[in-house]
């Protein structure tokens, strides 16, 4: 089956893709990020400044005109048509303990700054350390519970900002 995708350049164009267009364009990559495009004999210089491979966003400059690009494909197209989206679950205001456990370590307190990944706390289970970490940028609003606790599975752990 021919995937489909679909192309914003700059916010403002929309473009449809299939796999079987794209498997047919005459790219040949160069050094650094740099790539010689050839389409219907005319030839373009494009150059990836930046990626976000998981936010699917590019920056490219193609003969000196610099491109922002989003790229979505048929599953995210199908979440956003169901009226999910991607980033859904960034608005979780909750830390939940995915299984029970005791807490042996905390690293944030009320009133801290966390990005991103950062180590929250660490959850030992079965004799093995689990890290819980933030899945969004904010602000420790308040902790519920105390290093050295015995806790349940859903139990919340930290409410964010």
């Amino acid at each position: 089956m021919d995937k489909k995708f679909k192309v914003k350049v700059n916010n403002s164009l929309d473009f449809n893709l299939s796999q079987k267009l794209i498997d047919g364009l005459d790219i040949i990559p160069e050094k650094n990020s740099k790539f010689h495009i050839l389409i219907d004999n005319q030839a373009f210089n494009a150059n990836l400044i930046q990626s976000d491979f998981y936010k699917k966003q590019y920056t490219i400059v193609v003969n000196s005109n610099t491109y922002q690009v989003n790229i979505t494909n048929e599953i995210d197209l199908l979440i956003d048509k169901m009226g999910f989206s991607a980033s859904a679950g960034k608005q979780v205001n909750e830390i939940k303990s995915p299984m029970p456990g005791i807490i042996i370590d905390i690293n944030v307190k009320e009133g801290d700054e966390v990005k991103e990944g950062d180590t929250l706390l660490i959850l030992e289970a079965m004799k093995m350390e689990n890290t819980i970490t933030c899945h969004r940028d904010a602000v420790i609003k308040k902790l519920t519970v105390k290093k050295g606790e015995a806790i349940e599975k859903g139990k919340i752990l930290i409410e964010l900002e």
